[in-house]
């Protein structure tokens, strides 16, 4: 029996799951599925290790044995990869003039556990180099409120735009790293009523 047989048969054992139950979950007709893929009769393709896992509310890293307690340990100089989770990759958003902010979920990636992120999005434009560039996907930690200077996904009507927030008494400003592409966006009085923060950024991942 692999691990990845293993891992399934005990997480649906965790959840209080039937074989049957965790068919349907899956789109299977029958038990006898999950009941050959349990005993690695039946082997599992690539695009299905992720609907398992969130079928059975965990991680593809767990039900491949990378995470977990009987995880083999990591070669002297190795980092051991940290707990991931799945957060939807929603639309794009602007690093340089705002555009409209696509609210379709185009697909889910993994990120770290650690950043406790809601979503994802990918940022088009320079304003934000060299710290962001373009392509970059931001994961976004979604709250109404952030601190003075820190990078903020925020709404402007229809449209979104990530920069760094600065609020001085009923004058909002927003601010680019890239200052030449972008000056600064100005916003104040009933201007403000426009303006909602979506949430903080917390990482970014960089494609090689």
């Amino acid at each position: 029996m692999s691990i990845l047989s293993e891992r399934i048969r005990q997480r649906r054992e965790e959840l209080g799951l039937s074989q049957e139950e965790l068919a349907r979950r899956m789109g299977y007709r029958s038990k006898s599925s999950i009941n050959k893929i349990e005993k690695a009769v039946n082997d599992i393709p690539n695009i299905k290790l992720e609907e398992f896992a969130r079928a059975l509310e965990t991680t593809t890293a767990y039900l491949m044995g990378i995470t977990g307690p009987d995880a083999p340990c990591p070669p002297p100089g190795f980092e051991p990869l940290p707990q991931m989770v799945r957060v939807p990759l929603i639309g794009s958003i602007a690093c340089g003039t705002p555009i409209l902010a696509e609210q379709n979920i185009e697909s889910y990636i993994g990120v770290p556990a650690a950043w406790h992120a809601d979503f994802a999005l990918t940022c088009h434009g320079d304003s934000m180099s060299p710290t962001i560039r373009e392509g970059d996907i931001v994961c976004i930690r979604k709250q109404p409120q952030v601190e003075q200077g820190e990078i903020a996904a925020v709404r402007i009507g229809d449209e979104a735009t990530l920069k760094h927030f600065h609020q001085q008494g009923d004058t909002v400003m927003l601010l680019a790293d890239n200052a030449a592409v972008c000056p600064p966006m100005i916003y104040s009085g009933a201007q403000l009523e426009e303006i909602q923060i979506e949430g903080k950024a917390v990482g970014f991942c960089r494609g090689l």
